[in-house]
């Protein structure tokens, strides 16, 4: 990552060795005129700026130079001038069509040739990649992003003005806390959500969480990542006592400043075990009780039919997900959307590249992305996933146990029905349930809430809820073989999500599951 300091220092060498071609990559043409400013000015060389609204002008002075708006025409300009004069800069700042070997590209090139020949620096501003035999010719320097003691300061200079003439309630920590929350945005949009919450008349320390929902509108359009909507909704999680301690411990590390300590953000969790048994709606309740933003990331959506197109998609993806941190990442059932990493797939090896893309994000990626993901299979997991550091911690989810599964029924009840029922039906149902997922026991109440609904609630009786319970069959019951299977999966390489320890082939009064309320 580069940034403002370190592209000031590399731009300045670059100048001053008269570099002929220098491609910087940034999506900010502001904040990067401002450095280039700053540099000319203190290497003392002029510098001349064309963009396709105002054509070619002196940076320092704003005198036009060129009147031609057109990038062709600025080419022309650039290379007359470079025939003619020594120790010339020139910045393109909307520059298309030359990533690879095309018209535009060989004019380029031919330019950066008379650039070398006489002196001359010939810059372009872009977000692209730029071909190679031009790039050969020249360096690179990359801006990015703002830090976040950089967007710590850019906050305190917007907020700063204000203080004694409207409440602001930000102290140092507040403001380190909206640097975390709003990495990722370039200066402007910062500046733009800043101004939105100075609007209102105060900086209130409950902005803080507008500020997620802020970000997330900057970002609503971009593809490769679905927002989750969670807002407006309730959620009850059951059991999963063991989950709910480990993530009370890391939920303050995920917007903390870390880097004293070297260590970076908690990265996520795989959550693996019994199908229906909830682990997709933890990843909501995680984002629910963490107050983040919470995007789906669907593997199956990423293969594409041309060579490199599953690998782009993918690598788009998690860049939109960097953007948009702090947030959760779901990924419901990975191991479909990584299937044929463990071999005999006959995909060309593009599962195997997609996993390697995968695991390299989320081992060496310092963005604040709180990664869920669930698996049901686990036979098709690749082995690189499940090793340590990877994701923070892996977790085995089972059927519930006896008083787990007495709490699920009572908070589907209380959802359905809006009472509950008496002690005796309860322990009846309990006992109807053994073997079931959350979902068998969701699906059960779901039948009785819906003839309530029909019929009226005069309809609900306990033989109504003896017969509901009694219509379910559950995969325990149909294929004991692949629930046992998974338990002794599960034994050997996760951690128990409830705390106790994970199912024996009796393990009815065992581990359990979330439910959503």
């Amino acid at each position: 990552m580069s940034d403002a300091n370190q592209c000031n220092e590399t731009l300045e060498r670059y100048l001053k060795a008269r570099i002929p071609f220098i491609s910087i990559r940034t999506t900010e043409r502001s904040r990067v005129l401002e450095i280039t400013r700053d540099v000319a000015k203190k290497v003392n060389i002029p510098v001349y700026v064309h963009t396709l609204s105002q054509g070619m002008r002196d940076i320092h002075t704003g005198r036009m130079v060129n009147e031609d708006r057109s990038v062709q025409g600025a080419l022309d300009f650039v290379s007359a001038q470079f025939a003619q004069r020594q120790n010339l800069t020139f910045v393109l700042t909307e520059v298309a069509d030359i990533d690879e070997d095309t018209t535009t590209a060989r004019q380029f090139q031919d330019t950066v040739n008379l650039a070398a020949d006489n002196g001359g620096v010939l810059a372009v501003v872009t977000t692209r990649s730029i071909w190679g035999q031009l790039q050969r010719l020249g360096m690179s320097v990359t801006l990015d992003p703002p830090t976040e003691d950089e967007m710590a300061l850019i906050i305190r200079e917007a907020v700063s003005p204000y203080r004694g003439h409207i409440p602001v309630e930000w102290d140092a920590n507040d403001e380190q806390q909206a640097a975390a929350i709003l990495a990722g945005l370039t200066r402007i949009e910062a500046e733009n959500v800043i101004a939105t919450l100075i609007a209102n008349g105060s900086v209130r320390k409950v902005d803080l969480g507008e500020l997620m929902h802020a970000k997330d509108r900057i970002f609503a359009d971009i593809s490769g990542i679905e927002r989750v909507d969670i807002r407006g909704q309730d959620f009850s999680v059951g059991g999963l006592a063991g989950l709910k301690r480990w993530l009370d411990n890391e939920r303050p590390l995920l917007t903390a400043d870390l880097r004293e300590r070297g260590i970076r953000p908690p990265r996520g969790v795989l959550l693996v075990g019994v199908p229906g048994c909830g682990k997709s709606l933890s990843a909501k309740a995680i984002a629910h009780a963490w107050g983040l933003p919470l995007y789906r990331l669907d593997l199956s959506t990423i293969h594409g039919q041309y060579l490199g197109q599953s690998e782009g998609r993918l690598k788009d993806a998690l860049a939109t997900a960097d953007h948009v941190s702090p947030c959760v990442l779901w990924i419901d059932e990975i191991e479909k959307g990584l299937a044929g990493a463990t071999g005999g797939s006959g995909d060309g090896g593009t599962s195997t590249r997609l996993v390697g893309q995968f695991l390299f994000w989320l081992q060496e990626a310092r963005s604040r992305v709180f990664v869920v993901a669930t698996a049901n299979d686990v036979s098709r997991l690749p082995p690189e996933l499940l090793r340590r550091g990877r994701f923070d911690e892996l977790f085995f989810v089972d059927l519930p146990s006896e008083v787990e599964r007495e709490e699920i029924i009572g908070i589907y009840i209380q959802r359905g029905l809006k009472r509950s029922i008496d002690d005796s039906l309860t322990s009846e149902l309990v006992s109807l349930s053994e073997g079931f997922a959350g979902s068998d026991i969701e699906s059960a109440v779901r039948q009785v809430v819906k003839a309530a609904f029909l019929h009226g609630d005069n309809i609900v009786t306990a033989d109504l809820f003896r017969n509901s319970f009694a219509d379910v069959v559950p995969l325990s019951r149909t294929s004991p073989e692949q629930i046992e299977a998974i338990r002794a999966w599960g034994r050997e390489r996760a951690v128990s999500a409830s705390g106790l320890p994970v199912g024996s082939p009796t393990s009815h009064v065992r581990v359990r599951r979330g439910v959503l309320l």
